[in-house]
């Protein structure tokens, strides 16, 4: 990595995945690399043992702008990376360890112009969600499974960042943050394009807020989610008239809810549910006939079972036509075939049947090299 370094000065984008070096790697490419604009670093193998293997502040590049850090169990080692980057626009921490608020709080100090924050799976609280609230600039926010952040810290972000456009949140079903956060979110934050809730429990009474306030919001998705029932879609479909794309799936919608989209939402032009018990293939297709310009794309419970279904008989006959197989090669083996004039047992007969033994268990599921595929017939 430093040779790489030392004959690519002019190196503007970085990528590397499951590498052998480790953070003086990194610190190598960061000090020889000076026009460094985006570096990726997902699972390095390399270890931090020793407390000099950090990054050095002669080390930053000053034309960073973009830091995506993925899966690294030393994550706190490159911290300085982060927080020594002024022109940082775009911030992805991807199941990193480490404590990360004082990383957040550095950011918010020095690069208080980043647009575009991920935190996914990392020991974050509301802590430094308050500290991204100093960020005026942010306009993308995705909080997945962080469950350490509530409410409090989700107010404290829309109350000072007004430009804020995309909001993905994944509560797993925590419920530390549900309406409180989202009416803030509706009441600070009009330019709003995009949500995403999962495992997230709005009601009437901040969906509303959002529909009536965010008259941009054109995506909208909510998975997992135990509140958002016909009474919500319904004031979806009544007041978010910029909506295009609506997505849930896994909430407890009927086929009354979807039959709601077919006065509301003018611009709705694709609407995809998904594991919602209540909503059957006979609501899908009546929603389609009533607005056949909308593309309806609906997975109800009952057509999963039957998929799920089919993929188990499949995977049966499989294992049957193995067992087949392997009998006919023992069959083989037993027959009694006169030997060569040699005395010799006949050479094709004991390698067809080694063949037919391979294949046989190739189907049975062991997932060797040469396995023969057998399938059963598809249903009419």
């Amino acid at each position: 990595m430093a040779a790489l370094a030392s004959n690519c000065r002019s190196l503007r984008k970085f990528s590397c995945g499951s590498c052998t070096f480790g953070v003086k790697g990194v610190d190598a490419v960061l000090r020889g690399c000076p026009l460094l604009e985006e570096i990726s670093i997902k699972r390095l193998r390399g270890s931090a043992d020793a407390v000099g293997d950090l990054i050095g502040p002669s080390a930053i590049a000053k034309n960073l702008r973009s830091v995506c850090l993925k899966e690294l169990y030393d994550g706190e080692y490159f911290g300085r990376m982060i927080v020594e980057s002024p022109n940082l626009k775009t911030l992805r921490l991807f199941r990193c360890s480490g404590e990360w608020d004082h990383v957040l709080e550095e950011v918010a100090k020095k690069a208080a112009g980043i647009v575009e924050v991920h935190l996914e799976k990392l020991q974050v609280s509301d802590r430094g969600l308050l500290a991204l609230s100093l960020c005026p600039d942010l306009q993308v926010l995705h909080l997945v499974k962080t469950p350490e952040c509530t409410d409090l810290g989700l107010i404290s972000v829309a109350g000072k960042c007004r430009l804020l456009r995309n909001l993905h949140i994944d509560g797993w079903k925590t419920n530390r943050i549900g309406d409180q956060g989202l009416m803030a979110v509706a009441k600070r934050c009009p330019n709003l394009q995009e949500l995403v809730l999962i495992g997230v429990n709005p009601t009437s009474t901040s969906l509303g807020l959002l529909a009536s306030n965010c008259r941009n919001l054109e995506r909208l998705a909510l998975c997992g989610s135990e509140t958002f029932g016909d009474a919500e879609i319904s004031c979806i479909a009544s007041k978010c008239v910029a909506l295009k794309k609506l997505c849930i799936k896994g909430c407890p919608v009927s086929d009354q809810g979807i039959r709601a989209l077919v006065e509301g939402c003018p611009n709705l032009i694709k609407v995809k549910v998904k594991k919602c018990k209540g909503v059957t293939p006979e609501g899908a297709h009546w929603l389609r006939a009533s607005r056949e310009t909308l593309a309806v794309n609906v997975e109800s419970m009952v057509q999963m079972e039957v998929q799920d279904a089919n993929l188990i008989e499949s995977g049966m006959m499989e294992i049957v036509a193995g067992d087949h197989v392997l009998g006919l090669a023992e069959q083989i083996a037993a027959i009694d075939i006169p030997s060569t004039s040699k005395g010799r047992s006949s050479p094709w007969k004991n390698f067809l049947a080694s063949i037919l033994r391979r294949w046989g268990h190739g189907s049975s599921g062991s997932g060797s090299s040469g396995s023969l595929p057998i399938r059963s017939k598809e249903r009419k």
